[in-house]
C-alpha cells in the first residue's frame, strides 16, 4: 500500500466534501430527498464521525495500544483491500448506528467536523510508517484491520459516500 498516495487521495476527497458543501442550499441541507434515504446532513455526519472514529483506531494501532493478532481482515474486508472499493450499497451496522447515529447536523457543524477530520490525518499520517501489522482493531464489517489498512478504509468509505451525494443531488434535481 502507498500511504502517499492514500493520503493525497483522502486529502482530495475532503476537499471535494468541502467544495460540495458550499454548493448545497441550506434549506436542503437537512431536508430528505424524495423518495427517502438520508439527507445531506446525515451523510455529512455520518462520513466525519466515522472518519473520525477511524482515525482513533488507527492511531491506537499505530502506537500498538491494541491485540496483537494474526487474524487480518474477513472476506470483504480483504475485497476492499484488493479492489479499493465497496462491492455493493450497504447499510451501516446496526451496532455502528447505535453508538454514532447519523444525525440532522448544520452546515456549520460539518464545516466544523472536516476541520477535525483533517487534523486528525495531519496527525495520524506520519506515525503509519512505524506501526506493526499484526496490531489489529476489529472494524465491525471488515474484520481485523491494522493501522495501514484502517487509513485506506478512511479514503474508501469517504470516497464511498461522495456517490451517496450525488445520487441525493440526483434526487432533488428530478424533484
Amino acid at each position: 500500500m502507498n500511504l502517499h498516495k492514500e493520503r493525497k487521495a483522502i486529502d482530495a476527497a475532503l476537499d471535494d466534501y468541502r467544495a460540495k458543501l458550499e454548493t448545497i442550499p441550506e434549506e436542503l441541507f437537512t431536508e430528505t430527498p424524495p423518495g427517502g434515504g438520508w439527507s445531506y446532513a446525515e451523510v455529512y455526519s455520518h462520513i466525519l464521525k466515522a472518519t473520525l472514529g477511524s482515525s482513533i483506531a488507527l492511531e491506537r494501532c499505530a502506537h500498538n495500544n491494541c491485540e496483537a493478532t494474526t487474524k487480518g481482515p474477513n472476506l470483504m474486508g480483504r475485497y476492499l483491500m484488493l479492489i479499493g472499493s465497496f462491492p455493493v450499497k450497504l447499510k451501516v451496522p446496526e451496532a455502528t448506528s447505535a453508538k454514532m447515529p447519523a444525525e440532522k447536523i448544520s452546515k456549520e457543524e460539518a464545516k466544523n467536523l472536516l476541520v477535525k477530520c483533517r487534523k486528525r490525518v495531519d496527525d495520524t499520517a506520519p506515525i503509519l510508517k512505524n506501526s506493526l501489522p499484526t496490531s489489529r482493531i476489529k472494524h465491525p464489517r471488515l474484520g481485523m484491520l491494522n493501522a495501514g489498512q484502517w487509513f485506506k478504509f478512511i479514503r474508501v468509505h469517504l470516497y464511498h459516500h461522495l456517490k451517496q451525494l450525488k445520487r441525493i443531488e440526483k434526487k432533488f434535481q428530478s424533484k
